[in-house]
Parts: structure tokens; sequence; C-alpha cells
């Protein structure tokens, strides 16, 4: 767990916008504009409870052509369940939107949002976007769950990756109820890594 957090605040800022405890909104953080200055946005489902308790993000399509975790989310967010949370639930279905867009695991820039974290308010495409998921996202949960798919033409047996000799991860995986949870390495860039070095619990599933 990670210490010296606040960890379900009053009002939970995000995207510079006060979400009380009781409510449910969509945030559209911005991350950038296409080239005929269309804005692009990470659209973020917040879920707060009326009592206070962790924070949880779930993310997807942090590879745009990976699309599985993002029919998990839909599933996710249409959970009666949700009214009766303690805590606060971010559900981001889609975190690499140019991807997604264009069907492609990369950004515009042809770098792997997944290799880039934590990324830099002054670097690329791909560094800026992964800044602003660390910032508004990661920086503010207790614990985390990223979503991924098999590549194209590629099947996996739906699987857990986590740093298991952690207690409280051992226990989110376990939680999940998936027969298999490999204790894995990292790769240098990834979510996992920049979760890790933070001290936050969190499972990369594949599936």
């Amino acid at each position: 767990m990670r210490l010296g957090l606040d960890i379900d605040p009053s009002e939970f800022v995000i995207g510079q916008e006060k979400i009380p405890r009781g409510e449910r909104r969509k945030i559209l953080l911005k991350i950038g504009k296409l080239y005929d200055n269309t804005e692009i946005n990470i659209p973020v489902e917040v879920i707060r409870g009326k009592r206070p308790g962790p924070v949880l993000f779930v993310s997807a399509a942090i590879h745009g052509d990976e699309l599985n975790g993002v029919e998990i989310c839909k599933r996710l967010l249409d959970l009666r369940q949700l009214k009766d949370i303690h805590g606060t639930l971010l559900v981001i279905p889609i975190v690499n939107v140019f991807g997604f867009n264009s069907l492609s695991r990369y950004l515009p820039d042809r770098r792997d949002l997944n290799r880039s974290f934590p990324g830099s308010p002054n670097g690329s495409l791909t560094s800026r976007l992964a800044n602003i998921f660390m910032t508004e996202i990661v920086n503010k949960s207790t614990h985390g769950i990223d979503l991924h798919t098999g590549a194209v033409h590629r099947f996996n047996m739906p699987q857990i990756r986590a740093e298991t000799d952690d207690p409280e991860t051992l226990r989110l995986a376990q939680a999940f109820g998936i027969s298999v949870i490999i204790k894995s390495n990292v790769r240098d860039g990834s979510l996992r890594q920049s979760g890790l070095e933070n001290k936050l619990p969190m499972l990369l599933f594949e599936g």
C-alpha cells in the first residue's frame, strides 16, 4: 500500500474538475490535437462511493490495437454494484486514443506508449501522454489494473502478471479470480515498472 497518500479525499480532483463523494462523472483529459486542430482527449469515468476507501484505476488500450480490454471496461461500467462501492474507481477504456483510432499499437510518432513511462511534460507526443496518465491517474491511485490483449495473430491464455512478492499485490491478483498468476519481470518504460517504482500494487492482465 502506498504511504503518505490521501487515498480518497472528500473532493477528488482530476483534469482540474472536482468530484465529490457519491458522484459519477466522465472527464476528458486533454492530450493533444490532430493536424487539422481537432482536440484529442482521454475519456475517464470517475465513480465515487459515498464512503471513503481505496482508489483503483482500470485501464485498457495502452496499445491501440488491443481491444479486448475496451469491452471489459464497458461491461465493468455497466455493473449495478458500482453504486455501492467504497472509495473511488477510475476507468480508462482507451488510453492510447491515437492508436485506437488508427488501429495501431503505436502513436503517430511511432513510439510504444508502454515503453515510455513515466514520460515527460516536454517530451515527444508519446512521452507527454505517458506523463499526463501518470500525473492524473497513477499518482492519484492506490491500486491499478492494466488490461492487455494478445497481438495480431497471437492468442494469450488469460493471465495476471504481477509482483507477487508484495503481499498487497498478491492479494489483488488472487481477488481477480483467474487461474494463472505469473511473477514476471517488468519491462523498461512500462506502466507496471512506473507503478512499482511508486509502490503501487498493480496487475497486468493479458487475455
